[in-house]
């Protein structure tokens, strides 16, 4: 007589099937968690500011400046007329440090390359201009074009005028110039001493500014 073949059992196949649609379910799952996490990153409506920083905060945006290295925010009635929001650093009596915001500071200006063409005409003969790239700031959905801004580095010479630092002194600096969601534009400025701030600070004050 010929041996039957044995059967697998209904039951195992189910248990089998029910198994490998739970794990695909789980994978689909964890792969839209992550997917929305990006999402978020994305469209990020707040930046980031390094811990042990301050909040300089105008009608048009926001800044983070590095309180944690004696930055410290001036008061509105010492700043000049030009800035809406200024941070200094201070040692012995000279401005070794300084972040400063400037609102509708040009005409004719309606986006983030004409902004930065005419804060860049402002950084002086004294300056040489290390790198210029578009970046995108953080803020609101409805702001996208308002996010979009350009970023200048550049190194200088202090004049020594007005409490900075003798004449000659190495400086550098990093700018990011662009236009808000209202069409006002915008610059927002660090100088100090050179190697005072490494690139590392200097990318963080970039990414810590949030446009309105």
């Amino acid at each position: 007589m010929r041996a039957r073949k044995r059967k697998t059992p209904a039951a195992g196949r189910t248990r089998r099937r029910t198994a490998a649609t739970t794990a695909a379910v789980m994978a689909v799952s964890v792969m839209g968690a992550a997917l929305l996490l990006t999402g978020c990153g994305d469209g990020q409506d707040t930046a980031s500011v390094p811990e042990g920083w301050g909040t300089l905060k105008t009608r048009s945006l926001s800044v983070g400046y590095p309180k944690n290295d004696g930055y410290a925010e001036q008061p509105a009635a010492e700043r000049a007329k030009s800035n809406a929001a200024v941070a200094l650093q201070e040692k012995d009596g000279i401005r070794t440090g300084m972040v400063s915001v400037q609102l509708d500071f040009a005409t004719g200006v309606s986006d983030a390359a004409g902004a930065a063409a005419a804060a860049g005409a402002g950084i002086g003969m004294n300056s040489t201009r290390r790198a210029t790239e578009d970046v995108r700031l953080a803020g609101p959905d409805d702001a996208r074009e308002a996010r979009e801004a350009r970023r200048i580095d550049y190194d200088f010479t202090a004049d020594g005028q007005d409490d900075t630092p003798n004449v000659g002194t190495p400086m550098t600096g990093v700018l990011v110039a662009g236009v808000d969601s209202k069409g006002v534009p915008f610059v927002v400025r660090l100088n100090a001493v050179k190697d005072a701030v490494d690139a590392e600070d200097l990318d963080a004050f970039v990414e810590s500014i949030t446009v309105k």
